[in-house]
């Protein structure tokens, strides 16, 4: 069979997979049932001193099921898709929810919910690339590293991936939906060396379509010039001082925001923006927008992982938080409906109106700007926020020297309420659409 074929075949037993579990489940006693199947393919290629060392393909398929029964759950998994062992698997989940408690929020997101159609968002691109020609092309990422400048002494390696995925989500409401989506990658991570130490850095470039990835010789040169970039690091005195997070850290900045205004953090009542719905939770000029449509974006979706249509909307509109992130779930345990976000976010985009990355150094003026952390020191309960930190210091807008073992620390409500500025350098390549983030002041733990 050719490729076309194989993909063909694929859905089918995917959809039959679906379509047996539900059958089975309602025809056993289950009120309600929900059920996916998938298979993924790939391949990964990496290279290390001028030399493939290793070589892996993906070949994977996957099941599972949940059922509900008398406000109980059940839920079960298996790899073989054949119709005897799906009905087994939902025999299993039916036993597991006779055993668990009830739960009166359980079950799936309301019929009316369900996505009608589903839209060609282009997130499915095949890369003609065989074993052959992708070790080729990790060999040429290492090489423009390796030889971009001499004090490249070593290197971690240089990767070539390339995966696609089908997907089948069905539920007893009679909604079946199907999803392709490829996803493309190229890093590589060296090591720099003079009189002073060594240093680390990489750079990648992952795309829904690999026509969109940047070339190998670039990815190589990029992560030679930021580990080059790093040599001979300083340490501050300890001070407070305006931070600059860069566009590659700045989507996980914004992250611990959203996780505190997920559904389960709020009734959990475990975020330090509880009941927050209607309030200021960032500068008046900061407003996050979510953006599901988005033809090949990484969180791009018609439908979330319960069937509910997405659509696009504000999350955040000028500082003022208009909704929270929920899945059906936690919508009833809050009183409220799903907003489509069962699965996370479907790119959520940042807009402060700063500019590029020149122009927000230029605002920054004098001051750090983060490339680097480390740790692990969020507290999304009471906003603390401590992590380790290295990057570059920065006077009359431009870059000084580089800057290494300090820790950055406020508290999320007065960092995210005193951004100066967001830049429009967005960094695509996560479900998070964020550009260099500007905060007025922080403390700076160093000597």
């Amino acid at each position: 069979m050719d490729e076309r074929e194989i993909a063909a075949e694929a859905e089918r037993l995917a959809q039959d997979a679906v379509t047996v579990a539900l059958s089975y489940a309602s025809a056993h006693g289950a009120d309600a049932v929900e059920a996916g199947a998938s298979f993924e393919t790939g391949l990964n290629v990496t290279a290390r001193q001028r030399d493939i060392e290793s070589l892996e393909f993906q070949n994977d398929r996957g099941f599972s099921v949940t059922v509900y029964r008398d406000q109980r759950k059940g839920s079960a998994s298996t790899s073989d898709l054949s119709a005897e062992a799906i009905e087994s698997t939902v025999a299993k989940a039916l036993y597991i929810a006779d055993q668990t408690e009830q739960d009166p929020y359980c079950g799936l997101a309301d019929a009316a919910l369900m996505a009608t159609s589903e839209l060609d968002l282009e997130l499915d691109h095949g890369w003609a690339l065989d074993s052959d020609a992708a070790g080729d092309l990790a060999l040429e990422i290492e090489a423009a590293a390796l030889d971009h400048d001499s004090r490249v002494s070593n290197s971690e390696g240089a990767s070539v991936a390339t995966q696609r995925s089908l997907s089948v989500y069905g539920n007893s409401h009679g909604f079946i939906g199907t999803q392709r989506r490829s996803l493309h990658s190229v890093s590589c991570s060296v090591l720099a060396e003079n009189a002073d130490g060594m240093e680390r850095d990489y750079y990648f470039d992952t795309a829904r379509n690999p026509a969109r990835l940047l070339s190998g010789v670039t990815v190589g040169e990029r992560a030679a010039q930021r580990v080059v970039a790093r040599l001979s690091p300083t340490k501050l005195d300890t001070r407070d001082a305006p931070v600059l997070f860069h566009a590659d850290l700045a989507g996980g900045l914004i992250g611990h925001l959203l996780s505190a205004i997920a559904g389960g953090a709020q009734y959990r009542k475990a975020t330090y923006l509880l009941d927050a719905l209607g309030r200021d939770v960032m500068h008046s000029n900061i407003s996050v927008f979510e953006r599901p449509h988005l033809a090949e974006g990484m969180g791009s979706t018609s439908f979330d992982a319960e069937g509910v249509a997405t659509q696009p909307s504000h999350i955040i509109r000028d500082g003022v938080l208009e909704r929270y992130i929920l899945s059906s779930y936690s919508a009833r345990r809050l009183g409220r409906q799903t907003t489509g976000n069962a699965g996370g976010v479907h790119n959520a985009t940042v807009s402060g109106g700063g500019g590029s990355l020149g122009d927000m150094l230029a605002k920054l003026d004098c001051g750090f700007l983060v490339t680097e952390m480390m740790g692990q020191g969020v507290n999304v309960v009471t906003g603390d926020y401590s992590r380790g930190a290295a990057g570059f210091w920065v006077e009359n807008g431009e870059i000084q020297y580089p800057i290494s073992e300090v820790t950055v620390a406020g508290n999320l409500d007065d960092m995210f309420r005193n951004i100066v500025a967001i830049g429009d350098d967005r960094d695509e390549r996560r479900a998070i659409h964020c550009g260099s983030v500007l905060i007025e002041r922080m403390k700076i733990a160093g000597n």
